[in-house]
């Protein structure tokens, strides 16, 4: 018997610890990240609403009136249902990506589309979870991977749908980046917490200075949070190859959707996917990226 869970916490362990380029941790990985994926899409709808509720409710409060929202809405309650006729969301309905292909993309009951949304979010993070842990290992640092990415990907699709980040989400990223980089995880903590510093001040600096000579705000507080934030994960170092990657991509996007969709050049187009984007592929390929770019300059 003794000898039957020895041999169990041996592959246990050998699982959760293997190195970069093992097949079976990737595998669970992408499982575990569909799972999650399933678990992102709640936070995307849920949180930006349960933000308007709490302020909601501080006005009235404030004001002297009757609370708007007294019914309990977090993350976990109440359960999910169909925002059209409220048809409750079942354990077989909510299976990552087979519910949403079983169901033909429609509700159970009453057959209104679902976004194809949903399922795009669990694939993305399915991939990008097998992916890490097939470059990083599964042990503390592809762990930690999975943490960066998870949170990044819950705030891009929320500031693309609100053009909000949520402090809930970027400072908690925040800090979790520097606590991880004491051990220097990533990079010395002398690093992380000048990267810290400088992210928030580039983006503010910016923003000062375009809203002096415009008189118009260029971007939100959110941004200067989440460049602070892949500071203190990624170092100071990786501050300019993210600003750079995202400002290029975003202008591309941005040209784009004002020439072929006719979107207004007045209306606000969010940073934070960019940034998050550019943050992945600092994360990934930021060294060889750094190296490049300095010899390119120099």
């Amino acid at each position: 018997m003794n000898e039957f869970l020895q041999n169990g916490a041996n592959v246990f362990g050998g699982l959760l610890f293997a190195p970069g380029g093992s097949l079976i941790p990737a595998i669970f990985a992408i499982i575990f990240g569909l799972l999650i994926g399933s678990f992102l899409n709640v936070v995307i709808h849920r949180l930006p609403l349960m933000m308007q509720r709490e302020s909601d409710n501080y006005v009235a409060q404030e004001s002297g009136q009757e609370l708007p929202h007294t019914d309990r809405y977090n993350l976990t309650v109440p359960r999910s249902a169909c925002p059209q006729c409220h048809h409750q969301i079942g354990a077989l309905e909510n299976i990552p990506v087979i519910s949403y292909l079983a169901l033909g993309g429609k509700c159970k009951s009453c057959k209104t589309p679902i976004s194809s949304r949903y399922p795009i979010v669990e694939l993305l993070t399915g991939a990008l979870s097998g992916f890490l842990i097939w470059q990083f290992g599964s042990g503390w640092i592809g762990m930690a991977t999975l943490s960066f990415t998870y949170l990044l990907i819950a705030m891009t699709f929320i500031d693309a749908d609100t053009q909000l980040l949520p402090d809930d989400l970027t400072l908690s990223l925040l800090w979790i980046g520097l606590l991880i980089n004491i051990g220097g995880t990533f990079v010395p903590l002398t690093d992380a917490v000048i990267g810290a510093a400088a992210g928030y001040l580039a983006l503010w600096s910016i923003y000062w200075l375009f809203k002096l000579v415009t008189g118009k705000e260029g971007m939100g507080y959110g941004d200067f949070k989440l460049l602070a934030a892949l500071g203190a994960w990624l170092g100071w170092k990786m501050l300019p190859i993210i600003i750079l990657l995202s400002s290029m991509v975003g202008a591309v996007v941005g040209i784009a959707l004002i020439v072929f969709s006719r979107r207004g050049r007045d209306k606000p187009i969010p940073f934070g996917p960019y940034l998050a984007g550019a943050g992945m592929l600092a994360l990934l390929y930021g060294k060889p990226i750094l190296s490049m770019y300095f010899g390119f300059v120099l």
